[in-house]
């Protein structure tokens, strides 16, 4: 399954792989796909994730979740 979440604050490739890396390690990610110029954050997972998890992720690299879809 995917879910397209929305991550404030990534100004450049560091960020990018600061997100991947952090989301990547929630169990049940299989992939995680990053456009900067949208903040869009396309996750693929075996599950559906916990909201919290991945906004607790996202705030470990130092960025803000605003939004989610799946």
């Amino acid at each position: 399954m995917e879910t397209v979440y929305t991550v404030k604050g990534m100004t450049c490739g560091h960020c990018v792989s600061s997100v991947s890396a952090e989301v990547g390690r929630i169990d049940g990610v299989t992939g995680v796909r990053i456009d900067l110029t949208t903040g869009a954050v396309a996750v693929t997972s075996t599950e559906p994730l916990a909201r919290a998890a991945v906004a607790a992720a996202v705030d470990e690299a130092g960025y803000e979740l605003i939004g989610a879809q799946s």
